[in-house]
Parts: C-alpha cells; structure tokens; sequence
C-alpha cells in the first residue's frame, strides 16, 4: 500500500466504521454483577502505613487500614472497615473490624477485639504462618 501523496485527503471510512462497532459492542454488553452488591463501604478513604519498623497509633474512622512493609506495629482505635497486611513481621490490633482483615506475606499478626469481619489468610494459603484472631474484650 502506498502513501497518500502530500496535501491528499486520507479515507478513514474504514477505520471509523472497526471503531464505531467496537464502541457499540461495549456499550451494548450487559453488566453482570455475582453475588449482591454490597450495602455499605468505607468511608473515609484508606489510611496506609508503609516502612519498616514504624511504630504508629491511628484512629481508623471507619476507612480500610493498609500496611505494607515489615516489622510495622500499628494499633488501630475505633472502627477499621477492613485491614490488609502485606509483607513480614507485621503487627496490627485493631478495636473493631467490620467487613474483612486479608493479610498476605508470613510472620504477620492482625488482633481484633470487636466485630466480625471474614479472614482470609493468603500467606497460609502458600504455607506461610500467620496469626489472625480476636482476642478479649
């Protein structure tokens, strides 16, 4: 195929037409949602921990706690939406949790005295020890 000489028009028929189809088969596709949508969700944004070895005390205010890292200790106050732990030698105790605590990596502890989230330990999944549980009042 050759170029268009200098100054000719282009015929971009082809094309607009693949693009206009496409854009009408995504648009026509129908969402399907699995399982019920959920009823409520975090409210605050998320609060992140990163690093190594931070020792920090933080009010949840009902937002998804995420800490990254190693060898972190973060006590949680008042209500967390959901915990993830990624990394090693993570310690989270937290007052509430609501929806989940997922943790990924080994070695990490997640405590919680209220609530009753779904735990899902991805470390044991791979054979990595970790500790979730609640613990006293």
């Amino acid at each position: 195929m050759r170029s268009p000489a200098k100054g000719a028009a282009v015929k971009w028929t082809r094309l607009a037409g693949s693009l206009t189809s496409c854009a009408v088969t995504f648009a026509a596709t129908p969402a399907v949602l699995v399982g019920p949508a959920p009823t409520a969700h975090a409210k605050n944004g998320d609060t992140h921990v990163i690093g190594q070895g931070i020792e920090q005390v933080l009010d949840c205010n009902d937002a998804t706690l995420m800490v990254n890292g190693t060898q972190n200790i973060v006590t949680a106050k008042g209500n967390c939406w959901a915990v993830t732990v990624m990394g090693s030698s993570n310690t989270v105790v937290a007052d509430s949790v609501t929806h989940d605590i997922t943790v990924y990596g080994y070695d990490e502890t997640v405590l919680f005295h209220n609530g009753d989230p779904i735990i899902w330990d991805r470390g044991r999944e791979l054979g990595m020890v970790n500790r979730l549980q609640r613990v006293g009042p």
